[in-house]
């Protein structure tokens, strides 16, 4: 055989699925299955056969005589095909369309011997309370059925290093008992052979490998893939990694769990032994039926798990519903908040917003695992209980956030929900140094040493397991369909408001506009009664003047009401706005009518504004008469006008030094019909105010008012600038 040189600079890196040889305990041939002609053979199958077998013709002897039940096997789904005559065990698997044939011999009686060793299995496993005792009950029955020196159960987490949970032995070897081994001693490629082909057999690690001719397959013209095949060659490494152990022998039977898997039993022997075909079925069929206890155990956990936090979860939905901002309904209830993933601390920032509940870094150190998390991948959620290995900055409060599972409540907006868990020591055994790594002339040769070796273990949490890792993705989705729910009602809110708006709209337009005549007729015919009627007493003209005066009053109230109603219903005409033009004229028009007046003006240089033009004098008009009315006990009066730019808005601010009002009431100082003044004191109809805030409002704007009690008042309003929207604070 003329296998090429293989550059096997790492174990990762080596082809253990094409060897190019077998194991000599028993023979290959590899056939076409349209005709059953040979494609290649293992140079000793003459050993294993009382007829020749020859590359290129037709199967003969006793392969030949189960040829129907060949193919019909081969036309079915089953994976693999066992035939036994009285001397040998054929194992017949695919490879792509050709099928191999391993041959082992069959030793005298051994079924019975394997039964009765088995017999007991099922009812002592099913007797074990814990999977501790499940391991240990299944390593000893193994131990005796195959008579190897040291049976493992040896458990892989979730980086893949292996941990030895249970063990049984006759002593002639050293205890591995809770040695961990690190990933690399089982490479990925190897662990996925394990998952695809759970029995592998090594009876001597001396063995001289025998060769299958011709060495390239006819068919694939490539080496022949040997993936599923048991009598694969073993990988020089693992040979050597062997004799570094001081076995002679193993046998390995993969663990599947939820067809992952999830672990082995491994067997060593310190002299050169093998287990026949039936034992290592039947050591197969015990292990399975381990895994079924181990995934029975592990799913009843977890629906346990799930069912508490699912109890948890229906608490906080309750209270984030029962809430008109969902992050007030998780405050409120921090206990099951960290219940919820079994966390000791949470933060919760949403948009300028923040919130944190039991142990967890600070607040700039918080956004700063936002910062980081914003650049990843995961869009929705994120978790580990290694923080400081993937985010080196986080090594500074390892202490309270090690472990960390985050979830995005939104992408438009900066919202998170961080949970956190603290930093927990440990130790770990190792069989060995697993940092240690011998190189010799490029190539890599495993460990020398499996001493036991401590390691102590820093900057990792308590692993999240996955039901709080589902519990966290379950909150989010919660979470996110009670915004979506809560937005839809505020825009059905919006909707009906809207149209309720209208509505009044269309109702006060129609009442101003139909009052406006009545209220004409009156003041006209009180008129011509008093102008008719000479004879009147001075109190029946005092009747007279009141009935006028009142009506032009209430005529004044349905002019500004139908102005009010109309607002609504007008189109903005945007443009800038000359507002220091805009002022003079309304401080000229006001005091045309206040000439008398003592008045100090300040008016300052006003930034232009982004608005309608007309209702921007509305709302100077409104405001400044207020100021000359409402300063009228002053002598003088004093009033100014100021303003300013930012980036995205203009403020302007006028001030007085009239009568003022009370904060107490300020809430009611822009409400239709609202008056903080006697009538008697100063004339109004209580409109001008709240004109000028829908005003603003339908410029997207904002404004507010100050003021004390005979100390004067100030009102300040706020316009965005052209493109910037809306202003909120």
């Amino acid at each position: 055989m003329n296998l090429p040189d293989l550059d096997l600079e790492t174990c990762a890196q080596e082809p253990i699925h094409i060897p190019g040889a077998i194991q000599p305990h028993g023979a290959m041939i590899v056939l076409r299955a349209s005709d059953m002609l040979v494609l290649q053979a293992s140079v000793n199958v003459a050993d294993f056969l009382d007829h020749p077998i020859e590359a290129g013709k037709t199967i003969g002897g006793v392969i030949s005589t189960h040829r129907a039940d060949i193919l019909a096997w081969h036309a079915s789904e089953e994976p693999r095909l066992q035939i036994q005559t009285d001397n040998l065990s054929l194992d017949f698997h695919r490879s792509g369309d050709m099928i191999i044939v391993e041959v082992e011999k069959l030793p005298d009686g051994l079924a019975d011997h394997v039964f009765l060793r088995f017999r007991g299995f099922a009812q002592q496993l099913a007797g074990q309370q814990d999977l501790s005792g499940a391991l240990s009950t299944t390593v000893r029955l193994i131990e005796k059925l195959t008579g190897f020196d040291r049976v493992l159960a040896y458990r892989f987490d979730r980086d893949w290093n292996g941990h030895v949970v249970a063990e049984a032995g006759n002593g002639r070897l050293p205890s591995y008992m809770d040695l961990r081994f690190p990933a690399g001693d089982i490479p990925a490629q190897a662990r996925a052979l394990y998952a695809s082909n759970h029995v592998r057999m090594i009876p001597d690690v001396d063995y001289n490998p025998v060769a299958v001719e011709p060495a390239v397959n006819p068919q694939t013209s490539a080496p022949l893939d040997m993936s599923s095949a048991q009598l694969r060659s073993v990988s020089p490494i693992h040979l050597e990694y062997m004799r570094n152990m001081g076995t002679s022998a193993s046998m390995s039977v993969s663990i599947m769990v939820d067809g992952q898997l999830w672990g082995l039993i491994a067997c060593h022997s310190h002299e050169p032994h093998n287990v026949s075909v039936v034992t290592r079925e039947a050591c197969d069929f015990i292990v399975q039926t381990l895994a079924m206890r181990i995934a029975a155990q592990e799913h009843a956990g977890s629906a346990a798990h799930s069912v508490t936090l699912a109890r948890i979860q229906g608490r906080l939905l309750g209270t984030m519903s029962a809430s008109h901002y969902w992050l007030d309904g998780l405050i409120s209830n921090p206990e099951d908040l960290l219940a919820q993933v079994s966390a000791s601390g949470a933060a919760i920032i949403s948009g300028g917003d923040y919130h944190s509940v039991g142990e967890t870094p600070a607040e700039d150190e918080v956004r700063q695992i936002i910062d980081w998390l914003a650049d990843r991948a995961e869009t929705e959620l994120y978790s580990t209980d290694t923080l400081p290995a993937e985010m080196p900055e986080a090594t500074d409060f390892a202490t309270v956030a090690s472990g960390i599972i985050a979830i995005r409540i939104s992408e438009l907006h900066e919202s998170w929900l961080i949970w956190f868990r603290p930093e927990v020591l440990s130790t770990v055994e190792w069989g060995g140094n697993p940092h240690k790594v011998v190189h010799e002339q490029g190539r890599i040769h495993p460990r020398v040493s499996f001493e036991r070796w401590s390691e102590q273990v820093r900057l990792h949490s308590v692993a999240w397991v996955d039901a709080e890792i589902t519990a966290a993705r379950d909150l989010r989705a919660a979470i996110v369909g009670i915004v979506l729910r809560k937005a839809e009602e505020l825009a059905q809110l919006s909707s009906e408001l809207q149209r309720s708006n209208k509505e009044l709209e269309a109702f006060s337009y129609s009442v101003s506009h139909d009052l406006r005549a009545p209220f004409r007729h009156i003041v006209g015919f009180a008129q011509l009664l008093r102008e008719r009627e000479n004879t009147l007493d001075a109190k029946s003209k005092h009747y007279l003047e009141t009935i006028s005066d009142a009506a032009l009053a209430a005529g004044r109230l349905v002019d500004d009401l139908l102005n009010f109603s109309q607002l609504g219903r007008a189109a903005i005409a945007h443009k800038t706005v000359d507002m220091n033009k805009l002022v003079a004229e309304v401080v000229r028009s006001v005091m045309l009518t206040n000439q008398d007046r003592d008045i100090e003006w300040s008016i300052g240089v006003l930034p232009p504004a982004w608005g309608d033009a007309t209702l921007l004098r509305q709302v100077w008009f409104n405001l400044v008469e207020n100021a000359v009315k409402y300063s009228r006990p002053r002598q003088p009066a004093k009033i100014s006008v100021t303003g300013s730019s930012a980036d995205d808005r203009t403020t302007y601010t006028l001030t007085d030094n009239g009568v003022g009002f009370d904060m107490a009431y300020v809430d009611k100082l822009f409400g239709v019909f609202q008056r903080l003044q006697r009538v008697e004191d100063f004339e109004g109809t209580g409109i001008g105010l709240a004109l000028v805030r829908r005003i603003i409002e339908r410029h997207f704007g904002t404004i507010r008012g100050e003021g004390e009690v005979d100390k004067g008042a100030t009102f300040l309003f706020v316009l965005p600038k052209e493109g910037k929207g809306k202003i909120l604070a």
